[in-house]
Protein backbone atom coordinates (compact mmCIF):
# COMPACT_ATOMS: atom_id res chain seq x y z
CA UNK A 1 0.00 0.00 0.00
CA UNK A 2 1.22 3.89 -1.03
CA UNK A 3 1.32 6.37 1.10
CA UNK A 4 -0.68 9.68 -0.12
CA UNK A 5 1.18 12.65 0.43
CA UNK A 6 -0.77 16.24 1.57
CA UNK A 7 0.23 17.25 -2.64
CA UNK A 8 -2.17 14.67 -3.77
CA UNK A 9 -4.71 15.53 -2.43
CA UNK A 10 -6.86 18.12 -3.76
CA UNK A 11 -7.14 21.06 -1.93
CA UNK A 12 -10.93 22.05 -0.47
CA UNK A 13 -12.13 25.29 -0.16
CA UNK A 14 -14.52 26.17 2.98
CA UNK A 15 -16.98 28.87 2.97
CA UNK A 16 -14.97 31.97 3.69
CA UNK A 17 -11.57 30.89 2.02
CA UNK A 18 -10.02 33.30 -0.30
CA UNK A 19 -9.59 31.93 -3.98
CA UNK A 20 -6.21 31.11 -5.01
CA UNK A 21 -6.83 34.66 -7.36
CA UNK A 22 -6.92 36.46 -4.17
CA UNK A 23 -3.81 34.99 -2.48
CA UNK A 24 -1.94 35.85 -5.49
CA UNK A 25 -3.54 39.70 -5.33
CA UNK A 26 -2.55 39.45 -1.95
CA UNK A 27 1.27 38.18 -2.68
CA UNK A 28 1.53 40.85 -4.82
CA UNK A 29 0.17 44.06 -3.26
CA UNK A 30 2.92 42.81 -0.40
CA UNK A 31 5.46 42.76 -1.94
CA UNK A 32 4.57 45.75 -4.07
CA UNK A 33 4.48 47.28 -0.67
CA UNK A 34 7.59 45.95 0.45
CA UNK A 35 9.79 46.88 -2.41
CA UNK A 36 8.16 50.81 -2.07
CA UNK A 37 8.96 50.45 1.72
CA UNK A 38 12.86 49.11 0.71
CA UNK A 39 13.17 52.06 -1.36
CA UNK A 40 12.06 54.69 1.22
CA UNK A 41 14.62 53.21 3.77
CA UNK A 42 17.49 53.65 1.25
CA UNK A 43 16.05 57.01 0.17
CA UNK A 44 16.10 58.14 4.19
CA UNK A 45 19.55 56.32 4.68
CA UNK A 46 21.27 58.41 1.30
CA UNK A 47 19.30 61.69 2.50
CA UNK A 48 21.26 61.21 6.14
CA UNK A 49 24.96 59.60 5.01
CA UNK A 50 25.08 61.42 1.79
CA UNK A 51 26.57 60.59 -1.44
CA UNK A 52 30.74 61.27 -0.30
CA UNK A 53 29.60 58.81 2.83
CA UNK A 54 31.91 55.69 2.36
CA UNK A 55 29.47 53.24 1.69
CA UNK A 56 27.23 55.37 -0.56
CA UNK A 57 28.36 53.35 -3.33
CA UNK A 58 26.90 50.32 -1.53
CA UNK A 59 23.78 51.15 -0.41
CA UNK A 60 23.30 53.18 -4.09
CA UNK A 61 23.51 49.38 -5.35
CA UNK A 62 21.22 48.08 -3.20
CA UNK A 63 18.89 51.00 -3.40
CA UNK A 64 19.14 50.15 -7.34
CA UNK A 65 18.24 46.98 -7.07
CA UNK A 66 15.40 48.14 -4.66
CA UNK A 67 13.67 50.33 -7.58
CA UNK A 68 14.36 47.54 -10.16
CA UNK A 69 11.94 45.20 -7.67
CA UNK A 70 9.62 48.17 -7.32
CA UNK A 71 9.42 48.83 -10.98
CA UNK A 72 8.50 44.89 -11.34
CA UNK A 73 6.33 44.29 -8.95
CA UNK A 74 4.40 47.81 -10.33
CA UNK A 75 4.31 46.36 -13.43
CA UNK A 76 2.71 42.80 -12.43
CA UNK A 77 0.30 44.34 -10.19
CA UNK A 78 -0.51 46.59 -13.44
CA UNK A 79 -0.78 43.41 -15.98
CA UNK A 80 -2.86 41.41 -13.29
CA UNK A 81 -5.04 44.41 -11.96
CA UNK A 82 -3.66 44.27 -8.43
CA UNK A 83 -4.84 47.18 -6.29
CA UNK A 84 -2.34 48.82 -4.17
CA UNK A 85 -2.11 49.01 -0.48
CA UNK A 86 -4.30 51.74 0.38
CA UNK A 87 -1.44 52.41 3.04
CA UNK A 88 1.44 53.60 0.90
CA UNK A 89 1.35 56.95 2.24
CA UNK A 90 2.07 55.68 5.59
CA UNK A 91 5.26 53.25 3.77
CA UNK A 92 6.09 56.25 1.99
CA UNK A 93 6.92 58.45 5.66
CA UNK A 94 7.25 55.28 7.96
CA UNK A 95 10.15 54.07 5.53
CA UNK A 96 12.39 57.39 5.12
CA UNK A 97 11.79 58.39 8.80
CA UNK A 98 13.24 54.42 9.28
CA UNK A 99 16.28 55.18 6.96
CA UNK A 100 16.99 58.34 8.17
CA UNK A 101 16.29 57.42 11.80
CA UNK A 102 19.14 54.47 11.62
CA UNK A 103 21.29 56.35 9.48
CA UNK A 104 21.54 59.25 12.20
CA UNK A 105 22.44 56.72 14.58
CA UNK A 106 25.07 56.02 12.79
CA UNK A 107 26.49 53.53 9.89
CA UNK A 108 26.12 50.80 11.86
CA UNK A 109 22.97 51.27 12.89
CA UNK A 110 21.77 51.85 9.09
CA UNK A 111 23.38 48.80 8.66
CA UNK A 112 21.80 46.81 11.21
CA UNK A 113 18.27 47.97 9.87
CA UNK A 114 19.47 47.32 6.35
CA UNK A 115 20.51 43.31 8.30
CA UNK A 116 17.09 43.04 9.91
CA UNK A 117 14.33 44.25 7.20
CA UNK A 118 16.30 41.60 4.97
CA UNK A 119 15.97 39.06 7.44
CA UNK A 120 12.42 39.39 7.79
CA UNK A 121 11.78 39.43 3.81
CA UNK A 122 14.65 36.23 3.20
CA UNK A 123 12.19 34.44 5.29
CA UNK A 124 8.44 35.65 3.61
CA UNK A 125 10.24 35.26 -0.07
CA UNK A 126 11.04 31.85 0.76
CA UNK A 127 7.23 31.37 2.74
CA UNK A 128 5.70 32.70 -0.80
CA UNK A 129 8.16 30.63 -2.46
CA UNK A 130 7.19 27.61 -0.62
CA UNK A 131 3.38 28.19 -1.20
CA UNK A 132 3.88 28.79 -4.87
CA UNK A 133 5.46 25.33 -5.25
CA UNK A 134 5.38 25.51 -8.98
CA UNK A 135 1.93 26.80 -9.77
CA UNK A 136 3.07 30.07 -11.02
CA UNK A 137 6.71 30.04 -12.32
CA UNK A 138 6.76 33.71 -13.87
CA UNK A 139 5.77 35.11 -10.33
CA UNK A 140 8.19 32.21 -8.51
CA UNK A 141 11.14 33.72 -10.72
CA UNK A 142 10.89 37.13 -9.59
CA UNK A 143 10.67 36.30 -6.07
CA UNK A 144 13.69 34.27 -6.22
CA UNK A 145 15.78 36.70 -7.91
CA UNK A 146 14.71 38.87 -5.71
CA UNK A 147 14.98 37.23 -2.28
CA UNK A 148 18.68 36.41 -3.59
CA UNK A 149 18.94 40.13 -4.02
CA UNK A 150 17.81 40.23 -0.85
CA UNK A 151 20.54 37.92 0.99
CA UNK A 152 23.29 40.20 -0.93
CA UNK A 153 21.64 42.88 1.22
CA UNK A 154 21.43 41.61 4.33
CA UNK A 155 25.26 39.96 4.02
CA UNK A 156 26.61 42.95 3.17
CA UNK A 157 25.14 44.95 5.92
CA UNK A 158 26.43 42.38 8.31
CA UNK A 159 29.81 42.61 6.35
CA UNK A 160 29.85 46.18 7.36
CA UNK A 161 29.05 46.32 11.04
CA UNK A 162 25.30 45.68 11.62
CA UNK A 163 25.52 43.15 14.60
CA UNK A 164 28.04 45.26 16.10
CA UNK A 165 25.76 48.31 16.39
CA UNK A 166 24.79 50.14 20.24
CA UNK A 167 21.50 48.09 21.21
CA UNK A 168 21.92 45.69 18.48
CA UNK A 169 19.75 43.08 19.39
CA UNK A 170 17.13 45.28 20.65
CA UNK A 171 17.08 47.36 17.17
CA UNK A 172 17.50 44.04 15.38
CA UNK A 173 13.95 43.06 17.02
CA UNK A 174 12.28 45.93 17.18
CA UNK A 175 12.95 46.54 13.04
CA UNK A 176 11.71 43.15 12.54
CA UNK A 177 8.81 43.10 14.52
CA UNK A 178 7.78 46.38 12.52
CA UNK A 179 8.56 44.56 9.06
CA UNK A 180 6.53 41.65 10.20
CA UNK A 181 3.46 44.02 11.11
CA UNK A 182 3.91 45.85 8.13
CA UNK A 183 3.86 42.33 6.08
CA UNK A 184 0.67 41.71 7.78
CA UNK A 185 -1.21 44.64 7.42
CA UNK A 186 -0.21 44.81 3.38
CA UNK A 187 -1.94 42.06 3.28
CA UNK A 188 -4.92 42.90 4.50
CA UNK A 189 -5.59 46.69 3.47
Amino acid sequence: MSKVTMKEIPARRLPGDRSPAADLDRMIRVDHAGEFGAVRIYAGQRAILGEKHPMSPMIRHMAEQEDHHLDVFSKLMTKRGVRPTILSPFWDVAGFALGAATALMGEKAAMACTAAVEEVIEDHYQEQRDSLAGSEPELEAIIEEFQAEEVEHKELAIKHGAEEATGYPLLSGAIKTGCRAAIWLAKRV
